[in-house]
């Protein structure tokens, strides 16, 4: 009741069919599946290259050398006395 029956729909394929003929339907179908296809598999490439693109960000990081917040730093570290507190002329 206000829904497409079984019956509706066999009619609007049997029309479909003849409209475009078999031979062009097949076509289009394997062309949708190809189209499908290469999209599933460029997203799954995607994916790996941003994982990998992960993985090499993490491994070849900046060279810091790790320290303890509890060291405090030398003296060639913390002052630079030619650089700081220079007056401009």
């Amino acid at each position: 009741m206000g829904g497409i029956s079984i019956w509706q729909l066999l009619i609007i394929a049997v029309i479909v069919v003849l409209l475009f003929g078999t031979n062009k339907l097949r076509t289009l179908g394997s062309d949708l599946g190809a189209s499908i296809k290469g999209f599933k598999k460029a997203m799954n490439d995607d994916e790996k290259v941003e994982k990998s693109d992960l993985a090499e960000k993490n491994s070849h990081d900046a060279d810091f050398e790790t320290q303890n917040i509890a060291e405090k730093p030398t003296v060639e570290q913390s002052e630079k006395p030619e650089s700081k507190n220079k007056e401009q002329v």
